[in-house]
């Protein structure tokens, strides 16, 4: 079923954190690509380490992720830093599309990438670095060293997906070791997903068969003193068509920074621009109308060669988004309870991000969307899509952030407010559990690997990068019911 895309400018996506590798030329070629530093953002543990081989084929633009580098950002100053990051952010897609249109002749004169690609795209950063470091000394202390956060390199595609460190022949997609499983009667990677219009994305090697996943989906124990109950929210399935490439969160008022389409359900009023006060007094398609929640994720696409009606918009073909949306046959959005105690109320205009929508580049570390099929959700992907077999379908599962600092509703790299309970179930020092959303959102598609979320283009759609927001605007009444619900135990919708 395609819907139609509205052509609204918009926004950037999530950030994280990322060292930029060291481009090798030689001999009139391209002899190797060093050293590549790549991590996930977040304030803690340091880059882990992978080597790429020579010969490997470049296939996307790798530049820090410059939010993770920025000391906190005086709120005087947030406004002026989240456009720069936005520009920054455009700047990259810039760049990638040049690397792609001249991708042949990259190959051929590898100086060609430095003179042409690189080294512009090094000097607008240098120049937004400058900008942001102005506005943050105007009010307080400038930051040292944003240069270093400049550089970009180009980088080869073929060792994504796999852990830090390991050999990528010991083990199969999805974490599998060879020979065991299920046998899927099927090779996923005999199968082309047509790598749509924009020819950036994805490959056969992104998909695996369900049926050949090991099940690893283990319920958490919960103790006594848990908090067992759910309170689930109807707000639809976004069969109105609301559909941005804006993100109120990363980049309020700054356009099309997201360069890929969202699907929106819950409050109306979002975009880029959007206020609080626009949030509190927008429409929602939510049954009870005491959820003006905003709930928004990247649209999926089937890669089937099919032009959808954004074809020549931002956040669809103008950035290597190309194929039919995708409206899911079924949206969950349910907040259930912490497994070792109560929970608190979240915060009205509470904003959470999960998920990292440069993870390909930046390394997993903040990945979160799991990808799965119906009747096989003990067996739960994060680098892979799931090849389906007939009469299943895909699912995508996000579960956020369940703990928060007490005093925040947002962060500057939209993170640190919120964190993941522990391994044994409470909350950071210093951080309360609040009741914690989890989506669970349901496609029809046909059975195959045909099919792709939206992407920043030089992401390249790759599974790994999905990620899903929420801003929390429950008026108080219906807040404290779910509160309530949640630590009675009870299930309620």
């Amino acid at each position: 079923m395609r819907r139609t895309s509205r052509k609204k400018r918009s926004t950037l996506a999530d950030r994280a954190i990322a060292a930029s590798a060291a481009l090798i030329l030689g001999g009139g070629g391209l002899v190797a690509v060093n050293v590549y530093a790549s991590a996930g953002e977040g304030p803690s543990g340091s880059p882990p380490t992978r080597t790429q081989n020579a010969g490997r084929q470049l296939s996307t633009i790798d530049c820090p992720e410059a939010v993770n580098g920025l000391p906190e950002v005086p709120d005087q100053a947030r406004g002026e830093v989240d456009r720069e990051l936005a520009a920054m952010d455009t700047q990259i897609t810039d760049a990638y599309r040049q690397f792609a249109d001249r991708k042949e002749q990259i190959a051929r004169d590898p100086g060609l990438a430095e003179n042409a690609v690189l080294g512009p795209l090094r000097g607008k950063r240098a120049a937004s670095l400058d900008r942001i470091g102005i506005a943050i000394g105007r009010v307080a202390e400038r930051p040292e060293g944003l240069e270093s956060l400049a550089g970009c390199s180009l980088r080869a595609d073929d060792d994504q997906g796999r852990d830090q460190g390991q050999d990528p022949g010991d083990q199969e997609p999805g974490g599998q070791d060879p020979g065991q499983g299920e046998d899927p009667g099927q090779d996923p990677g005999d199968q082309d997903p047509g790598q749509g219009r924009a020819g950036n994305g994805p490959e056969a090697a992104d998909f695996v068969d369900i049926r050949s996943v090991r099940p690893d989906a283990d319920r958490p124990r919960k103790r006594r003193g848990a908090s067992r109950g759910s309170f689930t929210t109807d707000c639809g399935r976004n069969e109105n068509g609301k559909f941005n490439p804006d993100n109120v969160i990363v980049a309020p008022g700054v356009s099309n920074g997201a360069h890929h389409m969202h699907d929106y359900v819950g409050n109306q009023a979002n975009d880029a621009f959007a206020s609080d006060d626009d949030l509190a007094d927008g429409a929602t398609t939510c049954r009870n109308q005491g959820d003006r929640s905003t709930y928004y994720w990247p649209v999926l696409r089937l890669q089937n060669g099919q032009d959808e009606d954004d074809v020549d918009a931002d956040g669809g073909g103008r950035d290597q988004n190309t194929g039919e949306i995708q409206t899911p046959s079924r949206v969950t959005l349910k907040f259930v309870g912490s497994p070792v105690g109560r929970v608190t109320a979240m915060p009205r205009f509470l904003r959470i991000i999960t998920g990292d929508a440069k993870a390909f580049t930046n390394g997993d570390a903040n990945a979160n969307a799991s990808w799965s099929c119906t009747g096989f959700e003990d067996r739960q992907l994060k680098d892979k899509y799931p090849i389906c077999p007939e009469g299943s379908q895909v699912v995508r599962t996000f579960a956020f952030q369940n703990c928060w600092d007490g005093q925040n509703t947002d962060s500057a790299n939209h993170r640190t407010h919120v964190a993941f309970a522990r391994d044994d179930g409470r909350c950071p020092s210093g951080f309360r559990a609040v009741p914690q959303l989890v989506q669970r959102i349901v496609y029809d598609v046909p059975p195959g690997p045909g099919f792709a979320v939206d992407s920043f283009p030089e992401q390249l759609h790759k599974p790994v990068t999905d990620h899903g927001d929420f801003i929390n605007v429950f008026d108080e009444r219906l807040m404290r019911n779910m509160v309530r619900c949640i630590n009675d135990g009870r299930r309620c919708r």
